[in-house]
């Protein structure tokens, strides 16, 4: 019998699409999930437990071939286990890890960056897609859409938005098919597009006049350490997002290059998710 490839965050934005590309494929799948009640389709050999526990982990990574990760938290802590727990039984790992994570300087890598380390420290094999931001993000501007209106800092910032069935392809391809081992790839949509442009964009898929309107940093800034707990946090991506307006995200021709069609625009997304405007 086939080995089966583990999927952690097997019902997040990605997960759930791996799992699909998979069973496509015909590769058995199992999934590490945290409730039973986890709604994935009829095949997946679902393992309850948490991606953060060990023990947990090596539960459900014995016998697979090769595992998708998902961590779920702002540090690393503990990670270092777990990628052992992973490379014990998996011949590969592949991690959804963060643009971040390439920088030459460690402080600028953050979790991400220390993530990768444990995994290639863990002694398997090791793809990592570098993603510059999912377009999922934009799931967070739902409810003022509907309105007409976001509010919210740096319109003019531009993002290289990566469309989460792209990530999930790529994964996939990394997961079951040779020559992707020691591979970063930077996952990125086709072009950087500002965030101004993208409400414009949502609005016109759901049949709404959607609007940016520019908030003041400092009430911004209030907001965000308000729902992170994290002044310091949000700090750190408001100076992003400035950054943003000035010098775009970078954009890749790495999903086009493993896929072997061009990565999917966010105007696509926007289509594709356009009932969760409405």
């Amino acid at each position: 019998m086939e080995r089966p490839v583990l999927v952690t965050g097997a019902t997040g934005n990605t997960g759930r699409h791996v799992v699909a590309g998979l069973l496509a494929e015909g590769v058995p799948v199992r999934a590490l999930v945290r409730r039973e009640d986890h709604g994935l389709p009829a095949g997946v050999e679902a393992v309850t437990g948490d991606v953060t526990d060990p023990e947990a982990v090596a539960r459900a990574a014995e016998g697979v071939r090769a595992a998708y990760l998902v961590w779920p938290l702002m540090t690393a802590e503990g990670v270092g286990p777990v990628a052992a727990a992973l490379a014990r039984h998996a011949d590969r790992v592949v991690y959804l890890s963060a643009a971040q994570a390439g920088g030459g300087d460690p402080g600028e890598r953050g979790s991400w960056g220390a993530v990768e380390d444990a995994v290639r420290d863990s002694g398997a094999e090791w793809v990592f897609l570098r993603v510059t931001g999912l377009s999922a993000n934009a799931l967070q501007w739902s409810g003022r859409v509907r309105t007409g209106t976001v509010r919210a800092p740096y319109g003019d910032a531009r993002r290289s938005l990566v469309h989460e069935r792209d990530v999930a392809e790529v994964a996939v391809r990394a997961l079951v098919d040779e020559g992707h081992a020691g591979r970063a790839y930077l996952t990125t949509g086709p072009e950087a597009v500002s965030q101004r442009d993208q409400v414009r964009m949502l609005g016109e898929a759901v049949g709404v006049a959607a609007r940016w309107e520019e908030q003041p940093r400092e009430e911004a800034a209030a907001e965000l350490t308000a729902l992170f707990g994290d002044a310091g946090y949000a700090e750190a991506a408001l100076e992003y997002w400035a950054s943003l307006a000035e010098r775009p995200e970078e954009v890749s021709g790495d999903v086009e290059r493993v896929l072997g069609r061009p990565a999917l625009p966010f105007s696509r997304w926007a289509r594709d998710r356009a009932d969760d405007f409405r």
